[in-house]
């Protein structure tokens, strides 16, 4: 017998099993999730085996899901150079099966009072919070919505609030009290509420928490979970919470492969790494939210590849520079130094056979590689990549690829983006107040 609603290639595993009961009682503890705890709150890879999202993942084979992974990329990339050089934030819209800029990682957190639960993704590339709330026309009913009527603390926020003149595109029409923006991305767009509310994270409490409460999506779909932005701008978490937190927080991220909440995000500048290798956070006056840092080179082995300067350069006017995106989920460099990379890369693994494609990924081989060291040099400090972020594995071990890429030609090609793959494994660390980031190796990844 099968077990009903697993895969074929798991139901083939479980016949060899004499109970379904006793697959699924080990699948429970597998993916059961530690509490929070603390300013320290669990993160869950939104593709892990143990995700509730998974549901919605329609993919047959390792190659479809890959392919998938990457074409969300490249609409993760649109909007970043969007935000490069637009002199506003927008929150992400919902496109395609999935949220079109879809964060990878989401934590546990409840809004309202009584606490409703929901699991909301973090995002440092934006600023507002929002949530999908129930009567909301468009949403997607199977996904958790919170209701506001049942909140005692919930408070729709007048048309003259200041938070109301800090979202984009504010609606006040003749007659309204309270505040509405609407958002528009390609074919979607959403209308919210903008509202106050409770948010918790682990044992914390933030009281009077400005955030959207969605009322109407129009388009092909929208994220089924709410998001949190860690950037820096007037309505962000760090904004919003700096007398709680100082602006300032870490977070480890686990790899796809991980079965629970297995990753941190630890806020405040209490518990952070005392020794740990730092870079210079630089900052954009026409898009100050976004973690701009300097990169000057990077190395492959112990050679320093040929790359311009001017591949790295920081230019606030054009959008041009570096930065770190935890909802992106593969680097990308801009042509220079991506080729530079690929062609050395190939160099030292030739002995692996020819190379194939994939997808968005040029650099492919059949069957297993020995990567060299890769390395991303910034001003003040070296990170150099285990291979578990250089590589990406196929479920059978047939196809291996470098799991990094080019800028795409259709997006702002100035833009260089270290993506989540390659920041999995490490402890970052965002100080705002300090004006650095900060690296440290740390396995938060369980299998």
């Amino acid at each position: 017998m099968a077990c009903a609603g697993s895969p074929p290639r798991l139901r083939l595993l479980l016949l060899v099993l004499s109970s379904c009961a006793v697959a699924a009682a080990a699948d429970a503890f597998r993916c059961a999730t530690p509490p929070d705890e603390g300013p320290t709150i669990r993160i869950l890879h939104a593709f892990g085996p143990c995700s509730p999202l998974r549901q919605s993942a329609r993919f047959d084979s390792w190659e479809d899901t890959v392919m998938d992974l990457m074409t969300r990329d490249e609409s993760r990339l649109a909007y970043l150079a969007s935000l490069a050089t637009a002199g506003r934030s927008f929150v992400p819209v919902a496109s395609g099966r999935q949220l079109l800029q879809i964060p990878n990682y989401v934590v546990r957190a409840s809004v309202g009072t009584p606490a409703q639960p929901m699991l909301i993704a973090l995002d440092t590339s934006n600023d507002a919070a929002w949530v999908p709330c129930t009567a909301c026309a468009g949403c997607p009913s199977a996904s958790p919505s919170f209701d506001p009527s049942r909140s005692t603390t919930y408070r729709p926020l007048p048309c003259g609030s200041p938070q109301c003149g800090q979202v984009p595109n504010p609606s006040c029409p003749a007659g309204a009290t309270s505040c509405s923006f609407n958002l528009t991305y390609g074919a979607s767009s959403l209308q919210a509420g903008l509202a106050q509310d409770s948010l918790a994270l682990a044992s914390d409490v933030v009281q009077s928490y400005t955030f959207g409460c969605l009322q109407k999506v129009t388009g092909n779909s929208i994220p089924p979970q709410g998001l949190l932005g860690l950037g820096r701008g007037t309505l962000s978490f760090l904004s919003q919470t700096k007398g709680l937190y100082g602006a300032t927080f870490s977070y480890c991220l686990p790899s796809f492969k991980s079965l629970n909440f297995s990753g941190t995000l630890r806020l405040g500048p209490v518990g952070q790494p005392k020794n740990m290798k730092t870079t210079p956070l630089l900052s954009s006056p026409r898009r100050s939210s976004l973690y701009y840092v300097n990169m000057i080179g990077i190395r492959v082995g112990r050679r320093v590849l040929d790359i311009p300067p001017s591949a790295f350069t920081f230019d606030a006017a054009t959008g041009a520079g570096t930065i770190l995106d935890s909802g992106t989920m593969f680097t990308r460099l801009v042509a220079p130094a991506y080729a530079a990379l690929r062609d050395e890369f190939r160099r030292r693994v030739k002995a692996a056979g020819p190379v194939t494609s994939l997808g968005g990924f040029d650099t492919c081989y059949n069957g297993a590689v020995t990567p060299p060291g890769i390395t991303l040099m910034f001003t003040g400090m070296n990170v150099t990549l285990p291979p578990d972020n250089i590589l990406i594995h196929s479920t059978a071990g047939s196809i291996t690829c470098l799991a990094m890429a080019g800028a795409p030609d259709n997006v702002n090609s100035v833009l260089n983006v270290v993506a989540n793959m390659q920041q999995q494994n490490h402890r970052v660390l965002f100080d705002v107040p300090n004006a650095r980031i900060g690296f440290a190796r740390e396995a938060c990844t369980t299998a």
